[in-house]
């Protein structure tokens, strides 16, 4: 199992059983979430409950609850939206403290194509939704969520160049 990690602060952001699609020349990452109900299983074991001395008030008193896969088996933390501005001072710290940490020849192609993703990301800006990984350390890396159109699950999206993959 590979498991990706926020290159700055170490938090596990994705795994390989989320399968992802590279867009913008390979700088963002695009991976499909679902909804996904948790908690309050009923399991019928077809043994009637009122035969055995059992009541209706007997079982587990807790509720499901609808979580997004990602979010929740990363423990994501989702941050307020930010505006353009915001935005904007973000991407140029962000890409101050990446750059140092990439590869040779990763760094050419990182500042070649990162414009071109911000501005895809702008282009989106009022219709995303923000999560920062666990530790919620404010110099990490970003992962945004959106609902593409009729979409009723939520599509994530990465910086590769800001994920370490680890192998388990």
């Amino acid at each position: 199992m590979l498991v990706y990690q926020d290159l700055l602060t170490g938090d596990e952001l994705l795994s390989d059983s989320f399968p992802y699609k590279e867009i913008e020349n390979g700088m963002l990452w695009e991976v499909e979430g679902k909804w996904v109900v948790q908690g309050a299983v009923d399991v019928d074991i077809g043994a009637n409950p009122s035969a055995e001395g059992g009541g209706e008030d007997e079982g587990v008193d807790d509720q499901a609850v609808k979580v997004v896969d990602i979010v929740d088996t990363f423990r994501l933390q989702e941050q307020p939206a930010f505006d353009k501005k915001q935005f904007v001072t973000f991407m140029k710290r962000y890409i101050k403290n990446l750059t140092p940490k990439l590869e040779a020849d990763k760094q050419e192609l990182f500042k070649k194509h990162i414009e071109g993703a911000t501005k895809f990301l702008l282009s989106k800006l009022s219709d995303l939704q923000f999560f920062v990984g666990e530790s919620m350390h404010d110099d990490g890396g970003l992962v945004f969520a959106h609902y593409k159109e009729g979409a009723t699950d939520p599509t994530f999206i990465y910086f590769a160049y800001g994920l370490k993959e680890i192998k388990c």
